[in-house]
């Protein structure tokens, strides 16, 4: 019987792209085997992964995606959209089990590699006796502080945002309470709660697969292979096979067919490392205050720069859970801002080819909401950054990305979580043509080739991929 091995993302586009990335890898060391890809329904329609599903089954026949029924889902009380991907996935583990004994009747499934999202289908493969690996779509300094979350839990009764202090994680700097990932701000949302059971169950996994290498991490990575993060019990094999990222972009609202963007031709007019590229992901938003204050930023740094705005939120949302229209950017931005920058800006609606933007000679700076596939994407094109975080684990991931790795400078908001123009001006300029930016651009230059260097054949990454996937036959 045929080898084959069942991938199971959640349905966010920026988890299932890694995982895509990653099974590809996988062909290239192992070009015999056959990969199952299980695709859960989303929970909300901010960005359709059906055009990109379609343009890797077409280019990659050794991947199969199999599409899980559409589940209902009941009113959440969490304020969070991750508690709707967590739900669905819970509700549809009836349906993991049937995809799993279906591929079973024609393959040996010799490994499970879950999303931690996907953590309720981690009894059904036990029960199945096929081993279970998580694959981390966040960094090994996320994954230090959720081995050790457990720990956490235990030396306190109160609420990450009860503590005001600064928490101290094995192999990365303190935290502080208020940079903890927001769904777990508050000790009884039932998100806390989820993530608390995935961090418990982790360690015992087959494997935990990490999308970063060892150069970019090397401390919490350390710190994990110590013992440090599960002080009473063994932890699961590490595996830093990253990075991954897509190699090109997929396909979005800003180019039809084979035509270039606007912003790529654009950017062909513009000096060498002059422009500073704003981009906020695909659940980002900002209210129109925000937009405004960002605009006169822009406008008062006197930088060129590349920015891509999006609709508002509704109904309060800080994330898009819905599909938005294209902005009426005359009506959110600054009366004539514009006309006034049009020699050196430009604004882009609701989307820009990121990977594309990113490699571009003209671009020299980052503003992102630090998302790590975003994080590793501006690592491999050698671009320095201004960490932004919105929503999930991007405060942490400042931290890191400032204070550990030192690739980004912080944008720092007030309580509340506003941003002012004056910031914005500040650190865009800081960025792009004060000393703090030349530093962080020459460590996130060195990042960049250390990143090739790992994925190259003796690399630290080519290496952990190998005895992977050698470990898979002796199951």
């Amino acid at each position: 019987m045929e080898e084959a091995i069942v991938l199971y993302p959640s349905p966010q586009i920026g988890h299932l792209i890694s995982m895509v990335e990653f099974c590809k890898l996988i062909l290239t060391h192992q070009p015999s085997l056959k990969i199952h890809i299980l695709n859960p329904p989303p929970p909300y329609g901010a960005d359709s992964t059906a055009p990109y599903i379609s343009s890797v089954s077409a280019t990659v026949p050794s991947i199969t995606f199999h599409q899980l029924p559409t589940i209902n889902l009941s009113i959440s009380s969490s304020r969070h959209h991750e508690s709707l991907v967590f739900e669905t996935l819970r509700l549809n583990n009836p349906n993991v089990q049937n995809a799993l004994l279906s591929i079973s009747k024609n393959y040996n499934i010799i490994s499970f590699i879950m999303d931690f999202f996907s953590t309720p289908a981690f009894e059904v493969a036990t029960a199945l006796n096929i081993p279970v690996y998580y694959f981390i779509t966040s960094g090994a300094g996320c994954l230090s502080f959720t081995l050790y979350f457990p720990t956490i839990h235990k030396k306190t009764t109160k609420s990450f945002k009860d503590l005001d202090i600064r928490i101290d994680i094995p192999g990365i700097p303190p935290i502080p309470s208020s940079d903890m990932p927001k769904p777990l701000l508050e000790r009884d949302d039932e998100v806390y709660k989820f993530v608390l059971d995935f961090a418990t169950i982790l360690p015992k996994s087959a494997g935990i697969i990490v999308n970063t290498f060892e150069a970019l991490e090397p401390r919490p990575l350390k710190a994990i292979g110590d013992g440090q993060c599960v002080p009473d019990s063994p932890t699961a094999p590490i595996h830093c096979i990253g990075p991954l990222i897509a190699t090109s972009d997929r396909s979005g609202g800003g180019s039809t067919g084979d035509s270039i963007p606007e912003c790529l031709t654009w950017l062909d007019s513009q000096p060498s490392k002059s422009v500073v590229f704003l981009c906020f992901g695909s659940l980002g938003l900002f209210t129109v205050e925000q937009l405004k204050e960002i605009a006169i930023g822009l406008e008062r740094s006197g930088q060129r720069f590349l920015w891509v705005v999006r609709n508002p939120p509704a109904e309060n949302q800080s994330v898009a859970i819905k599909a938005l229209s294209d902005p009426d950017l005359n009506s959110l931005l600054p009366e004539g801002f514009l006309d006034r920058t049009k020699q050196r800006g430009l604004v882009v609606k609701s989307w820009a080819p990121q990977i594309a933007v990113l490699n571009h000679d003209s671009v020299g700076g980052f503003v992102t909401h630090c998302g790590w596939n975003s994080i590793l994407e501006s690592v491999c094109a050698g671009v320095p950054m201004v960490a932004w975080p919105l929503y999930a684990e991007q405060r942490l991931n400042r931290v890191l990305l400032v204070e550990e790795i030192k690739i980004a400078l912080p944008m720092v908001e007030s309580e509340n979580g506003f941003v002012n123009s004056a910031e914005v001006e500040k650190r865009v300029r800081e960025l792009m043509e004060l000393e703090q930016g030349k530093s962080i651009r020459e460590q996130t230059i060195a990042m960049k080739h250390a990143a090739m260097a790992a994925l190259s054949e003796g690399g630290s990454s080519y290496v952990a991929l190998d005895k992977l996937i050698e470990s898979w036959k002796h199951k």
